[in-house]
């Protein structure tokens, strides 16, 4: 259904740029997404937290409002397609230095459903939306469609990935790229993932170790695909601060099979797309598993993050945001680094 409080349906982005260590760049790219072209405030559009990480040099950016806004603004500026254009301005990919992985200086803009009424199909036409006027706005910018913006195939996102060498990068000739929409890819503006699908949740988990093959290990054993490993989660573990991170994309599923009477499914969270149930892994569950898994190695877990929040605690802070008229909310929560 609508969110009650107001009788919006919701959806939000969460805008992945490369760059941290220049924070009033950052901050430009917010303020961007609140306005339109001609410099016009949006009402319904909030930045509810913007999560930057200096050795990663990637920010994340929490973007929400009205499903029918980001329609309607299209094509005069909506707030994704705004901030998006400020990135490819101010963010050149030939001089960025971080050690996650990333192909574009906009790396990845999910669409994600927040209110149950919105439907995956509307997030990936609002999606395929967002990249053609890129591609119109900004020539020379290049996409790559997932999820739920990838019709007919609905590739996920790591599909896309893998089949990009995105976990690759430091060695990818950008010349055997052909991207689904724009110009061929460019040294300056890189290739920007688009696409939709059921929320999707970071939650970074640091162990007190400088040994990356712990870390690797600890992610191979939690990720999903590998036997033994919890579902919905991809991982991969990064040298950082003097200590090792286990990053955790944290994917919604459907599971019918897991009832909730049993103590399995306590390790889960639900909510509803449209009537249906979507599951995900709970951060302290993940943090747990990590624990568990870090002592066998004699090590210690010394701190979790989460990349802006759970799919709940986002819907709620929007309404919130959108009640009081708030469209810098990350200032409001004093959240803009880790």
């Amino acid at each position: 259904m609508a969110s009650p409080r107001l009788g919006l349906r919701l959806a939000v982005c969460l805008l992945n740029i490369s760059e941290a260590r220049k924070q009033d760049i950052v901050e430009r790219i917010a303020k961007a997404a609140l306005c339109d072209k001609p410099g016009q405030k949006k009402t319904q559009t909030t930045v509810l937290n913007i999560f930057s990480d200096y050795d990663y040099n990637r920010s994340v950016l929490t973007l929400a409002g009205p499903i029918e806004t980001l329609v309607n603004f299209l094509f005069s500026g909506n707030s994704i397609v705004t901030a998006c254009s400020e990135v490819y301005d101010l963010i050149d990919m030939g001089h960025h230095d971080g050690i996650h992985p990333c192909l574009g200086s906009v790396d990845l803009v999910p669409i994600y459903p927040l209110s149950e009424s919105v439907s995956l199909e509307e997030c990936g036409k609002v999606a395929r939306d967002i990249a053609e006027n890129l591609s119109h706005d900004v020539p020379g910018c290049s996409m790559f469609y997932f999820g739920y913006a990838d019709q007919p195939l609905k590739r996920n996102l790591v599909q896309r990935r893998k089949e990009l060498n995105w976990y690759k990068w430091t060695s990818l000739n950008v010349n055997e790229i052909k991207p689904d929409v724009g110009a061929a890819v460019s040294s300056k503006y890189g290739l920007t993932g688009i696409g939709a699908s059921p929320y999707v949740m970071n939650c970074n988990v640091t162990i007190d170790t400088q040994d990356l093959n712990i870390g690797q290990q600890i992610a191979s054993a939690i990720r999903g695909a590998n036997a033994g490993g919890l579902q919905g989660i991809q991982a991969m573990a990064f040298p950082h601060e003097g200590t090792v991170e286990i990053a955790c994309n944290v994917e919604s599923f459907q599971d019918k099979s897991l009832s909730s009477l049993t103590e399995e499914s306590k390790k889960y969270i639900s909510y509803y797309i449209q009537g249906e149930e979507y599951l995900y892994f709970s951060p302290r569950s993940i943090e747990r598993q990590i624990k568990k898994l870090a002592a066998s190695h004699g090590v210690t877990t010394v701190g979790t993050a989460l990349v802006g929040f759970t799919p709940e605690r986002c819907k709620s802070l929007a309404e919130q945001a959108i009640l009081e008229g708030c469209g810098e909310f990350w200032k409001k929560r004093k959240a803009i680094t880790m």
